[in-house]
């Protein structure tokens, strides 16, 4: 069975395991025409600790994600590993043209940042940064964002497959459906289905993000 998409209202989660001596402020600006940023997971960590592998198959985490808008599931593994350090989420959907801020803990030195968030409408698109730098404090760097395919569900581009929030009022979530298989660049929205690409069609970047420790 397919879920509903949820995610919306997630609150901070932070690691147990570490206290931090900086504030990051991630800023994310949504560059489409009419492409829907779900609410955006933002996690700090060390090195080494990546959302995905290009070319390799999605986790199940990252598929609820992509699939659903669900950023509770990869929030949670990430949050098991030792090199995680905070974790925040938008808490609402992100408009073309529009930019919120996240804000997370995160060490003074050698911290990475990663995001992620689904895009709507798309079966199982994504934007994401993938363990970034940091600045140095009170400094800001920027960062462009790609939309990427966890390759998780076929691109059919059925609304009846595609979560609410983005033109379509269908359900995300399709475990054992099969896509691609791998995480990728997406090829954006080429009508197959119920979709207009003059509508909801984009080319890369879809996203831009400023990254600034405050503190």
């Amino acid at each position: 069975m397919k879920s509903k998409l949820i995610g919306l209202g997630l609150a901070s989660m932070v690691g147990a395991a570490s206290v931090s001596a900086a504030e990051l402020e991630v800023t994310v600006t949504n560059v489409t025409r009419g492409t829907i940023f779900t609410p955006i997971l933002v996690v700090s960590h060390s090195s080494g600790l990546d959302l995905f592998e290009p070319g390799q198959p999605a986790g199940d985490e990252l598929s609820a994600l992509a699939e659903g808008g669900d950023t509770g599931p990869l929030a949670e593994k990430l949050a098991e590993d030792s090199r995680f350090v905070d974790s925040a989420s938008s808490g609402g959907l992100l408009l073309p043209g529009e930019s919120v801020t996240v804000k997370v803990d995160a060490p003074s030195r050698r911290s990475r940042v990663s995001l992620a968030a689904m895009m709507l409408p798309t079966n199982d698109g994504f934007i994401a940064l993938n363990g970034v730098d940091t600045p140095m404090l009170n400094r800001t760097l920027t960062y462009h964002a790609n939309g990427y395919d966890a390759g998780s569900e076929p691109n059919d581009e059925l609304c009846a497959n595609i979560p609410g929030g983005g033109g379509c009022e269908g359900e995300g979530g399709s475990p054992g459906v099969g896509g691609e298989g791998h995480v990728h660049v997406h090829n954006g929205i080429h009508g197959s289905g119920d979709l207009s690409p003059a509508a909801y069609d984009w080319k890369n970047p879809v996203a831009h993000i400023s990254i600034k420790k405050v503190k």
